[in-house]
C-alpha cells in the first residue's frame, strides 16, 4: 500500500508507470509526471476504468474513500 511519503518521492519515467494501493486503487503516473488517482474495475463482464483528481488535489485518504464509495455503489448494481 502507498503512504504519502512514497507518493511524494515518486517521478516520472520514460514510459508510463502504476503504483498500485488495493481494491483496484492505483496511482497513475504518465511521461508528463502528473500523479493521477484511477480505479480498475469490472461491470457487467467489461473492464472499466475511473478517474479521481490529481495527487495532491486529491489526497490519499480521499481517494481511499472515493474508491470505497466507488465499490459500495458497483455493490448495489
Amino acid at each position: 500500500m502507498l503512504d504519502d511519503h512514497i507518493i511524494q518521492g515518486l517521478k516520472a519515467a520514460d514510459k508510463p508507470k502504476k503504483y498500485a494501493d488495493g481494491g483496484g486503487l492505483f496511482l497513475f503516473i504518465p511521461t508528463s509526471g502528473k500523479k493521477l488517482w484511477r480505479l480498475a474495475y469490472r461491470f457487467e463482464r467489461k473492464a472499466k476504468l475511473l478517474s479521481f483528481g490529481e495527487y495532491p488535489q486529491v489526497s490519499l485518504r480521499a481517494a481511499r474513500q472515493r474508491r470505497d464509495e466507488a465499490k459500495a455503489l458497483l455493490k448495489d448494481g
